[in-house]
């Protein structure tokens, strides 16, 4: 791109673009050709067709520049990660291919008890540079906002040492970071045998020293038959909204106990993987506005065969985001837009549905509502991507389609 710095009120403009805002402007993809988008103070004050410009471009801005025909979307919105762990499951990898199932390792002792070993023993600043390294990638992808739980501390202090790596890493990276307290990930291995002890404990102990800190932006827990009941869960949500976190679920992932109507009726945010939701689970997240967030990577690696009701979830409206679910165990996924694809592969998505399940949804199932497309007033988040058309975003399958990330209008790859 070629610059030049004018005197001017906007701090940056983009000519020569085209732009997918995933507005509802009657065209595919909220599609604009021959436009323009300008941002001041971190927002955008135009997203639209170039010749609509208020006035010169070269009176408008302090930086004009060409996007080359570009096509600019809304930054992606990864809102279910895993990105702050010790270690790693390689072996568990082997396993699998092997035969184990997800289950029967879970229940030898592997899975997410030992990245809890793993993430216990690391210090802070060594869990801080290996999450920064892993958000770098997917920031390179086209990743502008992140959602980070916790989990793999399952005491106080671990899962405090792991919400303020959180917190420390979006104010390093210029990537916002919403973070989620998931302290019923697991049975912590100090109350083998006392699971209804555990969730007293989270309850009581943990989620009001996690809300007094700020730590936390949501609370999450993993409903299954290998996790806690819909009972102890419940328990869990009846905490959080006593202290006024908002919730969401791993629902119904590896069988059916209700998790996706028991998220909706609590207001849920999300109901996370959902593979094996009933057709009233889905009504329910229609009726309560929950979001279904799908996370095709860990279908994948864990090779499953039960789909997610994605025409339940069309027949009634419900909003389907897409994300990573970038996790040591059964998601080491680096790439958003590769979730996108395998949305779309795996899971029968359309292009469009896929990009807008990485953007307006996504940014719908953490609560935001300042961005995910591109209109005047959003947040500035961005992203070029010199391809001739936006279902190239989950055409390529790997490597790096991005040429320029923004955050808040901001530069940051």
């Amino acid at each position: 791109m070629t610059n030049r710095t004018v005197q001017a009120p906007w701090d940056g403009l983009l000519l020569d673009a085209r732009l997918a805002t995933l507005t509802d402007n009657g065209q595919p993809y909220g599609s604009v050709e021959d436009a323009a988008i300008g941002w001041k103070d971190g927002r955008i004050v135009h997203a639209g067709r170039a010749a609509d410009l208020p006035g010169p471009a070269a009176s408008l801005a302090r930086e004009v520049a060409s996007a080359d025909g570009a096509w600019i979307t809304p930054g992606l919105i990864d809102c279910h990660t895993h990105l702050v762990f010790g270690g790693d499951r390689a072996h568990e990898f082997e396993l699998r291919l092997a035969g184990a199932s997800y289950e029967a390792i879970a229940r030898a002792g592997g899975g997410i008890a030992s990245t809890v070993r793993a993430t216990r023993e690391a210090g802070e600043d060594a869990l801080f540079d290996a999450a920064l390294g892993r958000l770098r990638r997917l920031v390179a992808d086209g990743v502008t906002t992140i959602e980070i739980k916790s989990g793999y501390g399952l005491d106080l202090p671990g899962e405090r040492k792991m919400l303020r790596v959180a917190r420390r890493l979006g104010t390093s990276s210029g990537v916002e970071v919403r973070t989620t307290f998931l302290g019923a990930h697991a049975l912590a291995p100090e109350f083998a045998g006392r699971p209804d002890d555990y969730v007293e404990h989270v309850c009581e102990v943990m989620l009001p020293a996690i809300a007094a800190d700020g730590l936390a932006d949501a609370v999450d827990a993993f409903c299954e038959t290998i996790a806690f009941s819909p009972a102890q869960t419940r328990r869990v949500f009846e905490r959080a909204r006593a202290l006024g976190l908002p919730v969401k679920l791993h629902a119904d992932q590896l069988s059916d106990l209700g998790g996706a109507a028991l998220a909706a009726e609590f207001g849920g945010l999300s109901a996370d993987h959902i593979e094996h939701s009933s057709e009233a689970g889905v009504q329910a997240m229609a009726a309560a506005g929950t979001v279904a967030v799908l996370l095709p990577g860990a279908f994948y690696a864990l090779r499953d065969t039960q789909l997610p009701p994605i025409e339940a979830l069309r027949r009634h409206g419900v909003p389907m985001a897409v994300a990573s679910d970038l996790n040591p165990g059964t998601s080491p996924l680096l790439s958003l837009r590769l979730a996108m694809n395998m949305a779309c592969t795996l899971f029968r998505l359309t292009p469009e549905e896929a990009l807008r399940g990485a953007t307006v949804h996504a940014a719908r199932a953490l609560g935001l509502a300042d961005r995910g497309t591109l209109a005047a007033g959003q947040r500035a988040d961005f992203v070029l991507w010199p391809v001739r058309r936006p279902a190239e975003l989950c055409y390529w399958i790997g490597g790096t389609l991005a040429s320029a990330v923004y955050a808040g209008g901001a530069r940051i790859a």
